[in-house]
């Protein structure tokens, strides 16, 4: 795409409003602006857009957002679902109101009902309402927890989970395929009304999740009796959690519940973060500050649309608050879920937990214990949704749990993408469980470590914008494609996965075979004594991702392994 002529284009093009054109014109001096917006077509990923908002081609705005739906309306038309309709929802960031009307409007013209929820809602929600309502497909406008700059658009299909192969590609494909902005429909607000093409979601649905969650509860008993005092300090972040967290707590029996009241209310701009992410430590500083007041238990926080859950628990040793990262948690529920339906004679035979192949290796070790077979997918929790609909379909397994070492997991199969709201209300069942015991969450992760062995991972993230970025990216794993090292550190390497290639090989025989997941750019390393580490570039950000994991004989060991772990994969990078 030539910049200068595009640019052109969007300026001189009647199309386009005169707010887009003020915007471009106030930049007609600056070159490497213009390039950057305009230098390429926002892509439409695997799972759809995120970018930066702003006006521009390479920029998330109305007309990107219309063209992306104009696109999705296609396949639906293609795929004969057009008179199922389409669920529309959106978090709190700037312009999400805004892009989920015009998506609606997109869709109306195409002659597709669009069901757009009243006001903002946790990604989760649209999930679980996909299904309810027995949609074609889903739509959610959010950038979860990038900065307040970002935006962007999600797709789901009929099953509740966002797209995977070989649709992903399909719709992609449709996309791209319009190569004009004519091409794209729209219609006004009234008429679309009028028709019934546009009908508005109200509070039905978050009745019937709630619900369905309630449905999850193991120790309904415990929670009524722990809930009379387990202290909880929660935020949303100024996201969608505010209102369905408090209210699925609430109705449970957990009295002591403490918002953080400089986040409570929707904010695109996240005043009161730089960056609204509950993996940030710096995204808690408000919460352990009120928790600090009200001697809290437990400290909770949800991204923007609510599908990630950071937390921090108050130690029984000094009364200090520690960090769990996104596998420390998903292993607190994991082995509450096992170990209580155990108990209850509840854990099916053909049980099934599923994660990611970049998270925490702990789990291995406790599905083997509870006779529970763990499948891994790859990176992104769509695929474990993709797998809770091949179990229904197979009726091969029961699905149990779901967790990546993002912050993200799913208890329950009401959803098909991570649920924080769910996960808020497992984690605390959790908590008032071990409470009653005179058991902190710090003491039980401790339990863990010591029952199942001293897991450690690490995440490192090196962002590379614009052009020059991408390139620097394509380049980086290229090489280490074509040359993979027999050692990384001190560890030698056992066998290396190209999922881009879909072939492992064993680095000490030579020998070669197949990846079982699909094709991906990504590099893997299973290394000597458990530990391992994968490298790839994000598949919405400007980034080249690193995991590393390491199996110690105690804390201070892991500890130190992951380290040098660590730091020998930054220097091959």
């Amino acid at each position: 795409m030539e910049a200068r002529k595009e640019y052109q284009l969007w300026c001189k093009n009647p199309y386009f409003d005169e707010t887009t054109r003020s915007e471009l014109l106030a930049i007609k001096a600056d070159e490497k602006e213009i390039k950057e917006r305009f230098y390429k077509e926002l892509e439409f990923g695997t799972g759809g857009l995120r970018g930066i908002l702003g006006a521009g081609t390479n920029r998330m705005n109305i007309y990107t957002v219309r063209k992306a739906t104009q696109g999705l309306a296609n396949y639906i038309i293609r795929e004969k679902g057009e008179k199922k309709g389409v669920a529309i929802a959106y978090d709190s960031r700037n312009y999400s109101t805004e892009f989920a009307r015009e998506a609606a409007l997109c869709l109306a013209a195409n002659g597709i009902t669009a069901y757009v929820f009243e006001s903002l809602r946790p990604t989760p929600i649209l999930s679980f309402t996909v299904r309810e309502l027995d949609c074609i497909a889903g739509i959610v406008i959010t950038a979860s927890h990038n900065p307040p700059e970002y935006n962007g658009y999600k797709v789901y299909w009929e099953d509740g989970a966002q797209i995977t192969a070989p649709r992903d590609k399909e719709i992609i494909g449709e996309v791209s395929a319009i190569t004009d902005y004519d091409q794209v429909r729209t219609m006004e607000l009234e008429a679309a009304k009028e028709q019934g093409l546009y009908r508005v979601i109200g509070t039905e649905l978050d009745d019937r999740y709630m619900e369905e969650l309630k449905k999850l509860v193991i120790h309904p008993e415990i929670i009524r009796e722990q809930g009379k005092k387990m202290k909880i300090v929660y935020t949303p972040l100024h996201g969608t959690g505010n209102l369905p967290v408090r209210r699925i707590l609430k109705e449970l029996g957990f009295e002591q519940v403490y918002s953080v009241p400089e986040q409570e209310l929707p904010d695109g701009n996240f005043p009161t973060v730089s960056y609204p992410n509950p993996e940030d430590k710096k995204a808690f500083s408000l919460a352990l500050e009120l928790a600090k007041k009200v001697d809290a238990d437990v400290v909770l926080a949800t991204d923007p649309d609510a599908d990630r859950l950071g937390i921090y628990a108050k130690s029984g040793e000094n009364g200090e608050y520690k960090s769990f990262t996104g596998n420390m948690s998903g292993m607190i529920i994991l082995e509450y879920i096992l170990s209580q339906k155990k108990a209850k004679q509840e854990l099916p035979e053909n049980g099934a937990v599923v994660t990611t192949i970049v998270s925490g290796k702990m789990s291995k070790a406790i599905t083997k214990a509870y006779g529970v077979e763990l499948i891994e997918t790859l990176t992104g929790f769509k695929y474990i949704g993709e797998q809770i609909n091949f179990f229904e379909q197979s009726g091969s397994r029961r699905f149990l749990f779901g967790y990546e070492e993002s912050y993200g997991c799913l208890v329950g199969t009401h959803a098909r993408d991570k649920d924080a709201v769910a996960a808020v209300m497992a984690l605390c069942e959790a908590a008032a469980y071990y409470q009653a015991q005179g058991i902190t969450l710090c003491r039980q992760m401790e339990r863990l470590y010591e029952k199942y062995g001293y897991y450690r991972e690490n995440l490192c993230t090196i962002t590379l914008k614009g052009l020059d970025g991408a390139e620097k990216i394509k380049k980086i794993l290229k090489a280490i494609r074509k040359n993979p090292p027999a050692f990384i550190g001190t560890c030698q390497v056992k066998a290396f996965r190209d999922y881009e290639t879909g072939v492992i090989k064993d680095m000490k025989s030579g020998s070669e075979y197949p990846t079982t997941l699909p094709v991906s750019n990504v590099l893997y390393f299973e290394l000597e004594e458990g530990a391992w580490c994968c490298i790839r570039p994000s598949g919405t950000e400007p980034e080249v991702k690193y995991y590393t994991g390491v199996n110690g004989l105690s804390g201070v060991d892991a500890a130190k392994k992951l380290a040098e772990l660590t730091a020998a994969v930054s220097a091959l990078i």
